[in-house]
């Protein structure tokens, strides 16, 4: 079992810069890949990024963030964390990690553990 604990939203302007932490219990962190994802009101969860277990390799494949959101881990901490520039309006929404005990992945199914989620606003 893995429980997972995001923090870091809240309420910024446009421009502004956030990192989002996922804070996981166990000591099985360093076994699991994670992923974030968000969810706006009235859209499907998006896949943001992916890291493997060690670090090694990261993926992103949402255009709409790509250059400006970034995933990283410390798993001495077991902690994820996504480091987010240049916010933008549209990237209001819930934040959540997740984690999968199988190689990263972008599908939200494929994924055994989430968090509750950490709302990030950004103003105009």
């Amino acid at each position: 079992q893995v429980q997972l604990v995001e923090s870091g939203g809240g309420l910024v302007q446009a421009g502004d810069s956030l990192r989002l932490s996922c804070a996981a219990s166990g000591r099985t962190f360093s076994s699991y890949a994670m992923g974030w994802f968000r969810q706006a009101p009235g859209k499907e969860r998006e896949f943001l990024a992916v890291i493997s277990h060690n670090g090694g390799h990261t993926y992103s494949s949402a255009d709409s963030v790509k250059g400006r959101f970034s995933i990283s881990r410390d798993n001495a901490k077991n902690t994820v964390y996504l480091q987010m520039n240049s916010l933008k309006p549209e990237d209001t929404a819930v934040y959540y990690c997740a984690a999968r005990i199988l190689g990263p992945t972008m599908y939200p199914g494929g994924y055994d553990y989430w968090g509750q989620g950490t709302q990030v606003t950004v103003s105009a």
